[in-house]
């Protein structure tokens, strides 16, 4: 007997090669909107109807071995069209597999997985054989500012949410400027019983006065004299960790990375990135006689040839 075909896609409002988390997300926004105990008495029919389209189709959706049952039937039925399943085809359970029929979803359902059974998180049954509705939390997403030193080795913060709950955040080593961390059940609370959201935290790097981030590695301005780029010279510069002495090659020229390996921060498996000194040659602001006749002196024994383009 044919019935009609659900387009679970359109349901939901999703394009077919939608992600999982996009149909998480329209999801828990159509159920929201569309909850009968947050309607008007004489719109509530209407709404638990729809709101059983739209468990159904998250049922289907969000169960990866459901979803592949049913994109195998193609894409050329539409919404409301008269479907039989194709010769050959078996329902993928009977009755007796899904337990007690709660008679939350539509014969279309049956056709393909063989049971009515109920949504996750949604038609449950209720007292007198009435049915209560209940939605997942929505997740949280937010950014969470850190520290290069953060970074390099790990830390613990605490954090308060919704003024009265507190929970402790553990940044791991080796975390990175854009890094995800995932707090179970701690995003928005559900609706009629339903489950906590998530809390996703992204990581950013905050700004910080001496070093900055590239990737796994590091770089900080080392500023010289003209003279010691130029001669070459041994200077000292501080890392993260400590102060270390540093190798100037002769003629140096400003903009150049001089690299201090292995000072970087933290990647997978117990190594790190590197540390790059970043030439910046300065001037005095203000000349002595004897700084200024040096200079001179310089320009005047350079040959133009050495000098470099102006314009």
């Amino acid at each position: 007997m044919a019935v009609k075909f659900r387009d679970y896609y359109e349901v939901l409002g999703v394009a077919r090669d939608a992600s999982e988390k996009d149909i998480k997300r329209a999801y828990r926004q159509l159920a929201r909107k569309h909850h009968p105990d947050l309607q008007p008495p004489d719109q509530r029919a209407k709404a638990s109807e729809r709101f059983k389209e739209i468990n159904e189709a998250y049922e289907v959706l969000s169960d990866p071995e459901k979803r592949a049952r049913y994109d195998s039937l193609g894409e050329s039925y539409r919404e409301g069209q008269d479907f039989s399943p194709p010769p050959g085809w078996r329902p993928q359970a009977t009755p007796e597999d899904w337990g007690e029929d709660l008679g939350g979803f539509s014969d279309f359902f049956a056709s393909i997985f063989g049971g009515a059974a109920g949504a996750r998180g949604g038609p449950r049954p209720g007292r007198g054989g009435g049915v209560r509705f209940s939605i997942p939390g929505s997740d949280i997403e937010a950014e969470l500012p850190v520290s290069i030193e953060d970074l390099l080795h790990g830390a613990r913060r605490r954090l308060s949410l919704d003024g009265d709950r507190s929970l402790e955040v553990t940044i791991p080593v080796g975390a990175r400027e854009g890094t995800v961390l995932r707090l179970a059940g701690q995003g928005e609370p559900g609706f009629g019983g339903g489950p906590r959201g998530d809390l996703y935290l992204r990581l950013r790097a905050a700004p910080h006065a001496r070093y900055r981030v590239t990737g796994d590695d590091l770089e900080a301005d080392l500023s010289l004299w003209p003279w010691q780029a130029a001669l070459g010279a041994q200077v000292k510069f501080e890392t993260p960790e400590n102060r270390v002495s540093l190798k100037v090659p002769a003629g140096t020229s400003s903009g150049k990375r001089l690299r201090l390996r292995g000072l970087g921060l933290p990647k997978e498996g117990g190594a790190r990135g590197d540390l790059y000194a970043v030439v910046r040659i300065v001037v005095a602001e203000h000349l002595s006689a004897e700084e200024k006749a040096a200079y001179e002196a310089l320009q005047r024994a350079q040959a133009p040839a050495d000098r470099p383009a102006s314009g």
